[in-house]
């Protein structure tokens, strides 16, 4: 979870959306020689951009709304790649 100070910088910097991780995993797979697609599902507002605290039974509620169509999504993709 990025902190507000966090998010404000960011934001100074043009981001529109902020990942907690996909980048160390990305590094150590290209190290490793393997090719890498980044596929992001935002599932909430970042720390201090809403009134309310984040909350992660919120999180829960728009990843399962959210998650049949991401996997067809995924499926579509990989058998493109296929």
């Amino acid at each position: 979870m990025k902190t507000p100070a966090e998010v404000r910088f960011l934001r100074t910097l043009g981001a529109d959306a902020v990942g907690m991780s996909t980048v160390p995993e990305v590094i150590v797979a290209r190290h490793a020689g393997i090719k890498v697609l980044g596929i992001s599902c935002i599932s909430n507002a970042a720390s201090g951009i809403l009134d309310q605290p984040l909350s992660h039974d919120e999180v829960i509620e728009v990843t399962e709304k959210v998650k049949a169509s991401f996997l067809d999504l995924v499926k579509d993709i990989v058998k493109q790649l296929s």
